[in-house]
């Protein structure tokens, strides 16, 4: 198909059941992903928009004893409340100021998935074991972390974001899942230190990469969207 072409429905079903069916996986199998495959979502992905083509994603891909290696001593610094309590987010991710209706969603996801895993409230040993996870990448074979060169601005980030999407919905294409994290910022300098980063790049993310374990509860969950009508205006005079 050209870049002209009007799809044909097979093709239009296709794309959007591989939007739809992306959600964010919490237990990976532990079945290897070729590099050719994680290359080829790479190189897809990479078609994403940014602003006069400046491409501004930096990937970097662990498998195999780095990956062991990096998730071993990402979880034994988020275990230590020393380490813990030393290491913070370089950026701001979520608001300072809380308020609705993005304050109850983000209470909804959480309680949903404790509710499937049987946490209650009140248990905050087994909400840490649970967050401990995300520094495992959840078991996955593959661990991606996306940097950014601390020159670039607000637009590149808006850039990053798109870039990230196209990485999951290919991953979907392939039959495969992910699940992106913004856990990790805590730990950039571990990260940074482990990858041998110079003081210029900044993390972003990190997302876990692989084949999802169908007999894992949490993976069960799928968050709820706002409809159509809850966000968007439409005007036509």
């Amino acid at each position: 198909m050209s870049r002209f072409d009007m799809p044909t429905p097979a093709q239009t079903a296709a794309v959007d059941e591989a939007i739809t069916s992306r959600h964010s996986l919490r237990a990976f199998l532990p079945t290897p992903v070729p590099r050719q495959t994680v290359e080829d979502i790479l190189a897809v992905a990479s078609r994403a928009p940014s602003g006069t083509n400046t491409q501004p994603w930096q990937v970097h891909v662990l498998t195999g004893a780095a990956l062991e290696r990096v998730r071993s001593r990402l979880h034994a610094a988020y275990l230590d409340p020393a380490q813990n309590a030393a290491n913070q987010e370089e950026y701001a991710y979520y608001p300072v100021e809380w308020r609705s209706p993005y304050i109850d969603r983000r209470r909804k996801v959480g309680w949903d998935l404790y509710g499937l895993l049987g946490i209650a409230k009140a248990d905050k040993a087994r909400m840490q074991v649970q967050h401990g996870r995300n520094f495992l990448f959840f078991d996955a074979p593959v661990g991606l972390f996306f940097t950014i060169d601390r020159v670039m601005e607000q637009g590149s980030w808006l850039d990053y974001g798109m870039f990230l999407q196209n990485v999951m919905v290919a991953a979907r294409a392939r039959g495969l899942h992910t699940c992106p994290q913004a856990a990790f910022t805590q730990f950039h300098a571990l990260i940074a230190e482990e990858l041998q980063l110079g003081p210029e790049q900044m993390l972003v993310c990190g997302m876990s990469l692989g084949h999802a374990d169908p007999r894992a509860i949490e993976n069960s969950l799928v968050t709820e969207r706002a409809p159509v009508a809850e966000f968007t205006r439409f005007l036509e005079q």
